[in-house]
């Protein structure tokens, strides 16, 4: 029995395709006509669900992100230690942040406005900051960041200076922080449930970085639930796979990544348009072999009839929205 159960960032395969919109079977021996006609079934049932599933109306006339609320807008000029530092919220700053909370802002979407409650720049960097560096090898340290801790590794708190414990191998890292320089309050594009709004956001300046740290300032107490639409299992979809995520959403061009095993082959993406929805999956051909346990993140594209717009998009498998996770 096949079981995925790992998550590698790493695909095995960096294959981007197309899929047809206009009703044809896509080409390649993973799109044949009875896929695609399963595939269509199954679309019309998950498009259905969607239009019918409890607190809709409300997420589509609300604040709902599909994407983290902290965002880089522009090329952020990465190294390998400052972008460890960004996943990992390794954050200091010597300003005075405000912690006073401004007056309620507005966020445009492309069918109207909202206006909504926002939270002070204190509180926004609260929520990026996620700590200090676990490890500084003492040549490295700082003021302010975090030096080598001798317990870290060691048996019941007993010190190690030895050549395998991880602060000599390096198992654990850099020192790199980002250093907030500025913070103003402006907007940033974020993709929710009504397209790709602007939303009020504080960006942070920091001396690494070519662009703003943006968070967005909306309160989390405006963002609606996402609803979940009730779709039976999909019996008839067994060469297809669950897609997991968006990672690129640009007028007609959609990209996502579909969870495939290791030994899958023929890797072919799948999407219907609806006026309100978007539906995508892909299929693969199963080898049969015996294969390593693991789920690997194959990133495919599409390109769509129509621009997305506010359409929701929707994986075929589970029925479920998907959320934006840009990648690279």
């Amino acid at each position: 029995m096949r079981r995925f159960t790992a998550l590698l960032g790493v695909p095995l395969i960096l294959l981007a395709a197309c899929a047809r919109t206009d009703g044809s079977a896509p080409g390649g021996p993973g799109g044949s006509a009875d896929r695609w006609a399963a595939f269509q079934q199954r679309a019309d049932e998950v498009a259905d669900a969607w239009r019918s599933a409890a607190g809709r109306p409300q997420w589509l006339a609300g604040y709902a992100p599909l994407q983290s609320p902290t965002v880089l807008p522009g090329d952020p000029g990465f190294t390998s230690e400052t972008e460890q530092a960004f996943h990992a919220g390794w954050y200091e700053t010597q300003l005075e942040l405000p912690t006073e909370t401004p007056a309620d802002g507005t966020v445009s979407f492309p069918d109207g406005t909202l206006a909504v409650p926002l939270i002070s720049a204190a509180d926004a960097y609260a929520t990026i900051r996620q700590g200090d560096p676990p490890q500084c090898p003492p040549d490295q340290s700082t003021p302010g960041r975090p030096g080598p801790d001798p317990t870290a590794t060691s048996p019941a708190g007993a010190a190690s200076d030895g050549p395998d414990d991880s602060v000599a191998s390096g198992q654990l890292g850099g020192c790199q922080v980002l250093t907030v320089t500025a913070v103003t309050l402006g907007s940033v594009d974020l993709l929710t449930s009504r397209g790709t709004a602007q939303v009020p956001a504080w960006l942070f300046e920091t001396t690494e970085l070519d662009t703003p740290v943006a968070r967005v300032a909306v309160a989390d107490s405006v963002n609606i639930a996402t609803p979940s639409p009730e779709v039976d299992q999909a019996t008839d979809l067994t060469d297809f796979v669950v897609a997991q995520d968006l990672t690129s959403v640009a007028d007609v061009d959609l990209g996502y990544r579909l969870g495939v095993g290791a030994c899958d082959s023929d890797i072919t993406p799948f999407v219907q348009e609806y006026a309100d929805a978007v539906v995508v999956s892909g299929s693969v051909v199963r080898t049969g072999e015996v294969c390593t346990d693991q789920l690997l993140l194959h990133p495919v594209t599409v390109t769509l009839d129509e621009p997305i717009g506010g359409r929701t998009v929707l994986d075929a498998v589970t029925g479920q929205p998907l959320r934006l996770v840009p990648v690279g």
